[in-house]
């Protein structure tokens, strides 16, 4: 399927700008999700093995998730199962609704597979996401698989009502999915990184730890997760850990996109590296996977981590797994390799493991990472 798809379909989509494409396809996937025969055709096609991983409390059909940015209007919720992803993370989602930053917004770097993107966390904010999701609930359309949601901060919020307006947004969507992510680490809203300072993060955590304790009563409150940037010192990043026990995280998402650019001879790629934004794909999968190794080695394997930045094959996922991911996700290699990636990476894995003489997938979680 795959090859398909970068034979035929790619060169067709890349000829129309990035955007446009995906939200066409973005609506596509929305159209096939109103339809029940058409989603159990899809799941057809792909044929995903399952690999169950049991994390968070939940049960993750494959280790392969959406990443997000991609959904982030809950527009087509079913079809990421029928893809065969084992989990999906909506958003970002702000507690405003707001346009983001003005277009063109988000580039390609071909020849590198990688994407440049400055939306500015557009979203039609934290009450309409709900209302979205409830619809798919009411219409017994919800996924057998754990969804997530990015929470992001509303750009007109200033830094110090940060907490608030992160928590506003939590209040309002925690009974309708499994899983948060607090997104500090966007490169695409001023000033929004100096969030990942530790006593700004601790303030906006502790409050959305009294909305989960509040909101849970005699439920189990929400998993709790925070998505670090690659472009983060391992210093800054080991005190960002220092957070996980005394907020009781879930987990840590690495990693974002990154500011920085790679080094190339491509004309067309430096075109795109000179645009402001967040960089994704290729280019940034070995930094992410580094980022991976150290929060697994200073942790000892014992805060879970979902591994995302440059994932376009099952090789790559497996060096994100023996890195120390219990998870991983993908965007960018979507865009790249097509719907046929995630039973590419899922097939790939299962034969890894059979190689290695693994009866499950988490017996590669950090494997690699604690070698010299």
């Amino acid at each position: 399927m795959s090859w398909g798809y970068r034979a035929f379909v790619r060169p067709a989509l890349f000829a129309q700008e990035s955007e446009a494409i995906h939200n066409r396809t973005l609506a596509a996937l929305g159209w096939a999700a109103e339809r029940p025969w058409l989603c159990r055709a899809l799941a057809a096609a792909v044929d995903v093995p399952e690999l169950p991983v049991e994390l968070f409390g939940l049960r993750f059909p494959n280790p392969v998730g959406l990443a997000a940015g991609m959904d982030k209007q809950a527009a087509a919720v079913p079809a990421w199962r029928a893809l065969g992803f084992g989990f999906s993370e909506l958003g970002g989602v702000t507690w405003h609704a707001q346009p983001g930053n003005p277009a063109p917004r988000m580039f390609r770097a071909v020849a590198d597979k990688a994407l440049v993107n400055r939306m500015g966390f557009n979203n039609g904010g934290a009450r309409a996401l709900a209302e979205r999701l409830t619809s798919w609930r009411d219409r017994g359309r919800w996924p057998d698989h754990p969804v997530g949601i990015n929470l992001g901060k509303s750009k007109l919020t200033p830094l110090t009502e940060a907490a608030d307006d992160y928590a506003n947004s939590f209040r309002v969507l925690w009974p309708l999915v499994d899983f948060f992510v607090v997104n500090v680490s966007s490169p695409n809203t001023p000033n929004l990184r100096q969030l990942q300072d530790k006593a700004a993060l601790d303030e906006i955590l502790a409050a959305l730890q009294q909305v989960n304790t509040k909101q849970a009563k005699s439920a189990k409150p929400k998993p709790l997760l925070v998505k670090v940037a690659p472009d983060l010192t391992f210093e800054a990043l080991d005190e960002i850990l220092e957070l996980v026990g005394p907020r009781q995280l879930a987990g840590l998402v690495a990693t974002n996109t990154t500011i920085a650019r790679p080094a190339t001879d491509d004309a067309r790629c430096r075109r795109t590296y000179a645009e402001a934004g967040g960089l994704s794909g290729r280019p940034l999968r070995d930094r992410s996977t580094e980022v991976i190794r150290h929060l697994f080695r200073q942790t000892k394997g014992k805060v879970p981590l979902i591994g995302v930045g440059g994932i376009a094959s099952a090789a790559d996922a497996w060096e994100k797994i023996t890195a120390g991911a219990s998870l991983v996700q993908v965007y960018s290699g979507l865009v790249y390799e097509g719907p046929g990636l995630v039973g590419e990476i899922a097939r790939g894995l299962r034969w890894r493991m059979e190689t290695e003489g693994m009866k499950e997938i988490g017996s590669a979680v950090g494997m690699q990472a604690m070698k010299p």
